[in-house]
């Protein structure tokens, strides 16, 4: 990494981008390497600009954040993305982390946490806001707990991470669309996960898989 610290931020707000542009283009150690409202081309302006850190909004207009993090890491494993938001539910946490964003703050946080969050995530350090890291613990806990359970289940264990997480949804009985919009992800992956969750589990159809839940 360069001395100065290459940023590039996402957002669908102007004045959260015009602000955050002064913020950054103020203090000497970053630079501003661009900055979009949507995710459109975004896999291809990082491979143009290469920024060290990759600030990304959640809520967006089409591609969801948590889903062009994914996509970024994909593809560009070395940028850092930080997470940022008003919104500080568990699932979007759990959902950037297992994304792959190395950070997780509120955008209310003051200028001078502001700039030291992106510092720790440009040198490879991780940061969640206040409050936040108490629940991640619980939540992996909590995972621990339950792959153990799993594993004495022969056909679920063979399920990935992620395919766990689509199967707790159909057993409560979530459609594609409500699976997409909880866990998000675009209705085309819920619907690759669930083919591979049926064939998995050698069952035909997603009654099967609830039934299964019923006798289990």
């Amino acid at each position: 990494m360069s001395d100065l610290i290459k940023v590039f931020f996402v957002d669908d707000h102007q004045i959260f981008r015009d602000g955050l542009r002064i913020l950054l283009e103020a203090t000497p150690d970053f630079e501003v390497v661009g900055e979009a409202e949507n995710g459109a081309e975004i896999l291809a302006k990082m491979a143009e600009l290469r920024p060290d850190v990759l600030l990304m909004d959640i809520q967006m207009p089409g591609e969801n954040g948590i889903e062009l993090t994914r996509q970024v890491k994909q593809a560009y494993p070395k940028i850092a993305i930080l997470m940022l938001t008003m919104f500080e539910d568990d699932q979007s946490v759990f959902n950037s982390m297992q994304a792959g964003a190395c950070g997780y703050v509120l955008k209310g946080i003051n200028h001078r946490e502001m700039l030291s969050t992106i510092r720790t995530v440009a040198n490879g350090g991780t940061v969640f806001g206040p409050g936040i890291a108490s629940r991640i613990m619980g939540y992996f806990q909590q995972m621990n707990g339950s792959s153990d359970s799993q594993t004495a289940d022969n056909d679920k264990s063979r399920l990935s991470g992620r395919e766990q997480e689509v199967l707790t949804k159909i057993e409560a009985g979530l459609d594609n669309t409500q699976i997409a919009e909880t866990l998000f992800l675009s209705e085309k992956t819920v619907r690759n996960y669930v083919s591979q969750i049926l064939k998995k589990l050698e069952v035909s159809s997603r009654h099967e898989v609830i039934q299964k839940k019923k006798i289990d």
